[in-house]
């Protein structure tokens, strides 16, 4: 089991005000080391494999260029990996190997966590879908079905975005639905392998330069259906996951806090908590909140990470993150993107407490103590 206090390669660091104690990967093997979108866990079960999202300025985007290292708990290595080049937040941990999967081009890719591992093709969309079109991404974040058999896949093609199943096995791309303007950010149910939350985006359309902006966010899909908003009312909301029940999903409303959601009766729970109106992410026994926000949103702005003891209603700060307004800081998308892993014993983000964006991590036990 990983123990912070005790490892070189992190550096522990208080904040000023809470008191709270979180612990900066300080070994580098990149300039730019993030952790990952909340939506996917970055970490095994066994607390052995901790993998993060690098970046090498100037080179690459947010959205293209990026690269993985990996923290492997007992031999207190840190390791790069250049062939893991991804699109968007696509990497994907398999929790009980180690093993990560990330999309580039038109295809899957995964490898181990060891240096003699190397990449594998695991599948790829079909040409007679792809012709000559540009790809922008194949998956704005990989999830696997409940069965285990595909992950499921929001591509943007030329001007089309089309939704799918990609089997893991190799075997054929299944076609679910494909849309004129853009929807991302597609999940597969925790629970139902027909089923996905996907959301409706802002769209910068490529031919008139236009942006149509957001009207209604959250929408279901299941397979062989057609595609249905979650609220009978439009509703503008941001940033939603499943909640490990599949019977409800998370979103934040910004100018309340966050929100819990029966996809079956539309009955909202809202927990106002202006310390996750950014990003959150739930705690497995939903007891528990982690969030970040920011007082004006700006690609590289100040923020702050915090946790909320929802039996107490106490919410404690973890970091307050210094803006970053340099060409690093709006290029890589480093908000901090809280979340809960490794059997929500930790919670790992993104910080720039240090002047750098580096990766961070705090134990629950030690949150839910400081709030009880």
């Amino acid at each position: 089991m990983f123990d912070l206090a005790n490892s070189k390669l992190f550096t522990p660091w208080t904040d000023p005000t809470s008191g709270i104690t979180s612990y900066i990967l300080t070994q580098k093997v990149a300039p730019v080391q993030e952790g990952f979108y909340f939506v996917n866990e970055s970490m095994t079960r066994d607390g052995r494999y901790l993998w993060f999202y690098c970046a090498f300025p100037p080179s690459g985007t947010a959205a293209q260029g990026r690269t993985l290292g990996v923290v492997d708990f007992v031999t207190q290595e840190v390791r790069h990996f250049p062939d893991t080049q991804f699109n968007h937040a696509s990497p994907f941990v398999d929790t009980k190997t180690g093993v990560v999967y990330w999309g580039m081009g038109d295809a899957v890719w995964r490898r181990g966590p060891e240096l003699g591992h190397n990449a594998e093709l695991v599948n790829r969309l079909p040409a007679d879908l792809v012709k000559l079109r540009h790809i922008e991404r194949i998956a704005t974040h990989l999830t696997l079905s409940a069965d285990g058999r595909a992950f499921f896949v929001d591509a943007a093609i030329g001007l089309q975005f089309v939704f799918g199943a990609l089997p893991v096995d190799g075997s054929d791309f299944e076609l679910w639905h494909t849309f004129q303007r853009n929807y991302n950010h597609a999940q597969f149910s925790p629970t139902d392998s027909d089923l996905i939350l996907f959301a409706q985006e802002n769209h910068p359309d490529p031919i008139t330069g236009l942006l149509f902006r957001i009207e209604d966010r959250l929408w279901l899909l299941r397979r062989g259906e057609l595609p249905h908003p979650v609220f009978s009312t439009p509703i503008r909301l941001t940033h939603e996951w499943w909640d490990p029940d599949g019977q409800h999903v998370w979103c934040i409303k910004s100018d309340t806090g966050v929100w819990r959601v029966n996809i079956a009766t539309q009955a909202v729970e809202e927990i106002a908590w202006p310390g996750g109106r950014w990003h959150s992410h739930s705690h497995t026994t939903n007891r528990y909140l982690i969030g970040d926000a920011n007082p004006t949103f700006y690609r590289g702005c100040p923020s702050t990470v915090n946790f909320l003891n929802r039996d107490t209603g106490k919410s404690v700060r973890l970091v307050d993150n210094p803006e970053m307004v340099t060409y690093t800081g709006a290029r890589y998308h480093i908000d901090p993107h809280p979340r809960f892993c490794c059997n929500d014993q930790v919670v790992v983000f993104t910080t720039t407490v240090r002047g750098e964006i580096d990766i961070a991590l705090a134990y629950t036990a030690g949150l839910i103590a400081h709030t009880t």
